[in-house]
């Protein structure tokens, strides 16, 4: 087809894609029904498909558009704009999938891999999280084992996106040793599912709870792979994982580009034509306020767009990029929940009809907050990874040190009030999660300088850092706070109202 040309402009093959989605959602289809349906209707799927998106993710010598991160970001966020789930459909195939194939296998098994993925519309998949290992990765027991020239690979995986439906999967275990012991290390193999040898079987289907259209589960291994389908490069495979999951970190920003940009729109249009007391919305400073503050959003996800498709690449190692890989998954899917949960608001009784596309962002959002690393669980790395830094060179000012980081070097002054204190280097948990929510402004508030020193709007941009540092300000106050709360588990007794009235 000629639109899914390698050589084709990004323009065209961009603008044609958009004209699909817009066909098929609008024209060809309801796509207001879909939020009550799992999985998107066959026809539907398959003429998107039918435009290659995945083909941005696929180097040139094998018929694709070259991996260039800008494209997929482009078609992230071409895809999000209408259609969160699929986003992150195309998120999973590309940063969890293709990447890594692209940047890791070998190169016989890379040539049917993305012929598969351009000629016949296959996808791909990650399976790291097991039932009883979620985040604790690196206790996984899946395991694998050398034979006859196979690994044979047992275990339990689960909650991975495409359940069912993937065709290939890229598979995490650990190697085990003749005594039975499971070694330290982790090994990444691909698992053709056409192949009965290296099926996975799906034991369960979830329930989930948002993302209808995304299919997950319970998978069972017990799979023979070819050796040679075994995942290269990297000094280990912890810093291979690591370089894998920071990638798809800094690309979170091209799934939320046009969710957010979507909330925004919806929020100026409805606030704009609804009437209240013979004025519009917009003529209250609250509704205003709110609106702003998705147009802050708007901002900072632009601006981390730009610094992934200069920076997230599969030539870079990203495997130590811990500070900044975090605090843009984190930062942006806050405020990609944030955002739906206000236009939800200023939309009155409109936005909580299911088929509201805001009242379907929030839970689809909320997604995003819990996945790949729950936010706490990030926060508190920026903060571990910040204070290692400060306490190597011996510094104590949470200023004095960010106004020397280089992910901060422009930011830290906007910030100089909110930051200029000593910091105590024994923070309990809670306390790490808030430190991390100010870092993590503060490195969002210096990509977006950066995108303003290129031309970026900058009445956008003084608006953008005016709201990083309203939030950061509140951030402050939690951290500083001296007393805190405990959880009484045992609270029965003497607890019921009824008894004091």
């Amino acid at each position: 087809m000629s639109n899914n040309k390698k050589n084709d402009s990004y323009e065209s093959f961009l603008k044609d894609f958009k004209d699909t989605l817009k066909s098929v959602f609008y024209q060809k289809d309801d796509i207001g029904k879909f939020s009550q349906m799992r999985g998107f209707p066959s026809q539907v799927f398959r003429d998107i498909m039918e435009k290659n998106p995945l083909s941005v993710a696929i180097p040139t010598e094998y018929g694709g558009r070259g991996v260039k991160v800008k494209e997929c970001l482009g078609v992230l966020e071409a895809a999000s704009y209408e259609s969160l789930p699929l986003s992150l459909t195309f998120g999973i195939n590309i940063a969890l999938f293709l990447e890594p194939v692209a940047k890791h296998a070998k190169p016989e098994v890379q040539a049917p891999i993305f012929k598969r993925f351009l000629e016949k519309q296959n996808m791909g998949g990650l399976m790291i999280t097991e039932p009883g290992f979620g985040s604790d990765a690196l206790n996984m027991e899946t395991s694998n084992q050398l034979k006859d020239g196979k690994y044979h690979i047992k275990g339990n995986k689960h909650w991975q996106g495409l359940t069912g439906i993937a065709d290939y999967w890229l598979i995490t275990s650990r190697k085990k040793g003749e005594d039975g012991r499971l070694g330290r290390d982790i090994d990444f193999f691909i698992a053709d599912n056409q192949d009965p040898e290296q099926r996975v079987m799906v034991d369960e289907y979830y329930n989930n709870a948002g993302l209808y259209a995304i299919p997950y589960g319970n998978n069972i291994l017990d799979l023979n792979v070819p050796e040679n389908q075994k995942l290269e490069g990297g000094s280990t495979g912890i810093k291979l994982m690591l370089d894998l999951l920071h990638r798809s970190r800094m690309q979170f920003p091209g799934m939320a580009m046009g969710f957010i940009k979507r909330m925004m729109d919806e929020a100026i249009d409805h606030c704009n034509t609804r009437i209240v007391g013979g004025k519009n919305l917009l003529a209250l400073d609250k509704v205003r306020e709110q609106i702003a503050n998705i147009q802050a959003a708007f901002t900072v996800c632009s601006s981390m767009c730009a610094r992934s498709a200069e920076h997230s690449g599969i030539h870079n190692e990203l495997a130590t990029d811990q500070v900044e890989a975090n605090s843009m998954k984190a930062v942006v899917t806050d405020m990609m929940h944030f955002s739906a949960q206000n236009l939800v608001q200023v939309s009155g009784s409109t936005g909580y009809k299911e088929e509201n596309i805001g009242a379907r962002g929030i839970m689809d959002s909320r997604a995003f907050i819990i996945f790949e690393g729950s936010n706490e669980m990030l926060y508190t790395q920026i903060s571990e990874a910040i204070m290692k830094l400060m306490k190597r060179q011996k510094i104590n000012n949470l200023f004095e040190f960010l106004s020397g980081y280089d992910l901060t070097l422009k930011s830290s002054e906007f910030f100089k009030s909110v930051l200029n204190f000593n910091l105590n280097m024994e923070l309990p948990q809670r306390k790490m999660v808030d430190l991390g929510k100010i870092i993590g402004r503060v490195v969002s508030a210096n990509f977006v300088l950066n995108l303003g020193d290129k031309g970026f709007s900058s009445n956008l941009v003084n608006e953008c850092i005016t709201s990083l540092k309203h939030e950061a300000t509140a951030y402050a106050s939690s951290l500083t706070f001296q007393e805190s709360t405990s959880l009484i588990t045992d609270y029965q007794q003497d607890s019921s109202w009824l008894k004091f009235v």
